[in-house]
This record gives structure tokens, sequence and C-alpha cells, in this order.
């Protein structure tokens, strides 16, 4: 059996504008899905050679809220490799937090915690 525990994948991507959904553009708890099938598909990829399919999530938190100018890191790992099967633990991080109380175009890098603060999470 494989080593699971080699296969990692990290994207980071800022929210536009285009993505808040609902009032006080606030962005979707579906678009951080989104970012978890992306990277559970390059996972599937590095682990098979193949973008393969995500079955299900186990369970997932929603932390904090997302807005347009944040930026989030999302990180996924394989932890077990079965014969038809991967499990995955993804986690969201917002790294940069919009500061539209401030201007349009301020930010703060979430230096308090070493890796921002956790928005979204599956295990």
């Amino acid at each position: 059996m494989e080593n699971a525990e080699r296969y990692t994948s990290t994207i980071r991507v800022r929210l536009s504008a285009s993505d808040a959904h609902y009032g006080g553009q606030l962005v979707n708890g579906a678009y951080m899905l989104s970012l978890f099938g992306d990277v559970a598909t390059e996972l599937a990829i590095l682990c098979d050679g193949d973008e393969g399919l995500l079955v299900g999530y186990e369970n997932i938190e929603f932390l904090a809220p997302l807005y347009p100018g944040d930026f989030v890191e999302v990180t996924g790992r394989i932890t077990k490799i079965g014969r038809t099967s991967r499990r995955m633990e993804l986690e969201a991080r917002k790294v940069i937090c919009a500061r539209h109380d401030i201007s349009d175009s301020a930010a703060d890098v979430k230096q308090k915690y070493p890796h921002g603060s956790v928005l979204a999470y599956n295990k």
C-alpha cells in the first residue's frame, strides 16, 4: 500500500466582488466547497493520474465569513488509500482579510495566526 501522507495540495485565491452572493457582500459556503473540490481533484491526479470523483464530505464546519478581497488558502492531504477509495483531509484558511471599513483596497495579513484563521474544515 502506498504512503498516503506524501500526497498534499495547496491553492490560494483572492475572492472578487463577483464571488459575493448574499447581503453584506458575503461569499457563500458553496464557494468553499468548490475550492475543496479543486484541491481534491489535484490530489486524485497526484495519487492516481486521473481526476476521479469526490463522493461526499464527512463533516464540514464553516467557522468564519468570507468577503470580496479576502485571500483564502485551501490545503488538502490524502490520509488513507484504499483499493478503490481515497480519504482526504481538507482545510481552508483566510490568510489576508479585506478591510473595507478602512478603504476599498485595505487589507490585513493574518500575522496573529501562523497560517491565518480557519474558515472551513473537513476531516
